[in-house]
């Protein structure tokens, strides 16, 4: 099946990169390996997405799907094994994307994979008990305003948390990893690095030290006709906001390359 750009991720990134492509009457596919919105969907309660203040994560991404949906973006639940491109003897060069169920081939990729958050030991959540486990002070630091609160972690992400925090929290424990956690605390934030999901593109484009894609503001990778967005790329902030702005720059970059 042939599609003029297949985006890998329905998170907020990938959804908000299919409908500015699909605008533009590019026919567009995207594929995702579980559930739409990725991480966010977790949330009780996002604070940080302008216009709906207090939205859960659910709900939130059930709005930006139907939006998707008035655009008749075709999403399907598929897991991507592998991106081959070909260029052929004029120069035209195509995408040949590989899944469990089935082969598509496009003119243009969009990586929206995302990152995953470092977990916390099996001893720390054991510690933590029924207090709960946040990966983001800026999603959830509000939640616990006047309250002790403990950050995890050792790294630039844990004092990033911290600095977040003390304006917010009664108190701010820090610990490191496997430390126990106070019995004061109300909230665990765990700070301890993310993981990009991009192994499977390794081969494709430039990768960092730590896996994220390299690319710029202008969401341009290594390998002209793939493009990225959200927070599988090199990036200083990674919020909603930054993921639907890619999404945005992503679109309107593989329109260009298209056209």
């Amino acid at each position: 099946m042939d599609y003029d750009v297949i985006i890998i991720g329905a998170g907020i990134a990938g959804l908000t990169a299919a409908i500015y492509t699909s605008r533009a009457g590019k026919n567009a596919l995207v594929l995702e390996t579980s559930a739409i919105g990725g991480q966010i969907v977790n949330a009780l309660r996002v604070e940080n997405w302008p216009g709906d203040n207090g939205i859960s994560g659910a709900d939130l991404m059930n709005k930006i799907y139907h939006h998707a949906n008035e655009f008749d973006v075709k999403i399907k639940y598929e897991e991507v094994i592998s991106v081959d491109k070909i260029d052929d003897e004029n120069g035209t060069r195509r995408f040949v994307v590989r899944t469990e169920e089935c082969e598509y081939s496009c003119g243009a990729i969009i990586i929206a994979t995302g990152a995953e958050p470092r977990r916390l030991s099996t001893k720390q959540v054991k510690d933590a008990g029924d207090r709960p486990i946040s990966y983001c002070a800026t999603c959830d630091g509000v939640l616990y305003k006047g309250k002790p609160v403990v950050v995890v972690g050792s790294g630039n992400t844990a004092k990033h948390e911290i600095e977040y925090l003390k304006d917010i929290a009664s108190r701010v424990y820090h610990i490191h990893h496997d430390d126990p956690i106070p019995k004061e605390a109300v909230a665990v934030f765990a700070a301890i690095g993310r993981v990009p999901a991009t192994e499977r593109f390794v081969d494709l484009v430039e990768l960092d030290e730590k896996g994220y894609i390299v690319a710029n503001e202008d969401c341009v990778t290594s390998c002209p006709g793939v493009f990225v967005a959200g927070d599988c790329r090199t990036k200083i902030v990674r919020q909603l906001v930054t993921a639907a702005a890619d999404g945005a720059v992503a679109a309107n970059a593989v329109v260009e390359y298209l056209n």
